[in-house]
């Protein structure tokens, strides 16, 4: 595994696993019994971190053709960001070296539906609420996506310990997931 990729690197590796995906039965990634040794053994390198909706369509390793090892994953209903994505962010960027965070959200997310056209209740109103923050009165479904992953992106660059690395080649970018024919549009 080749440690600390540039953050134009990691975005190439991105798009060329995602264009393998986006015709594959199978994960070609690799999940075999020799990397996860030799990762148990020499820790983790991921090349890019990903911030993405919990959705169960929306599967990062598979969409980018990556093995164990090889992506940050932190996923959250609606890829909100709070304090505790920060932190994760924070500690792949600065720890593990990656230098590219992608929001990827994804098209026909229920977390954007439910902020534009229901009011829930408990703890599902926290995330609606960053969600209606990010689209306010947008009515399109996939513009709303798009706005709440760039709201996103806003707030991690925004934060002064994030900030600081761009410096160093830290790069954030947006993205969305097209469940039904698996491509990835960076925003």
């Amino acid at each position: 595994m080749k440690k600390n990729l540039s953050a134009d690197e990691a975005m190439s590796r991105l798009i060329e696993g995602n264009k393998r995906y986006i015709n594959s039965l199978t994960n070609p990634g690799d999940i075999s019994p020799a990397i996860r040794s030799y990762t148990c053994k020499n820790g983790q390198s991921p090349y890019a971190i990903i911030l993405s909706c919990s959705d169960s369509r929306e599967i990062p390793e598979a969409i980018f053709s990556a093995g164990i090892g090889e992506l940050f994953v932190i996923r959250v209903a609606g890829n909100v960001v709070d304090d505790h994505q920060l932190g994760s962010i924070e500690y792949a960027a600065e720890h593990l070296g990656c230098r590219l965070i992608v929001v990827l959200g994804h098209d026909h997310c229920g977390a954007v539906d439910a902020a534009m056209n229901h009011d829930p209740d408990g703890h599902i109103k926290f995330i609606t609420d960053e969600i209606t923050l990010a689209i306010r009165d947008e009515k399109d479904p996939f513009k709303a996506c798009c706005l709440n992953v760039k709201r996103s992106v806003e707030i991690i660059e925004k934060n002064a310990d994030i900030r600081h690395l761009e410096d160093d080649g830290l790069s954030v970018r947006g993205a969305i997931y097209h469940i039904e024919d698996g491509n990835v549009e960076f925003i």
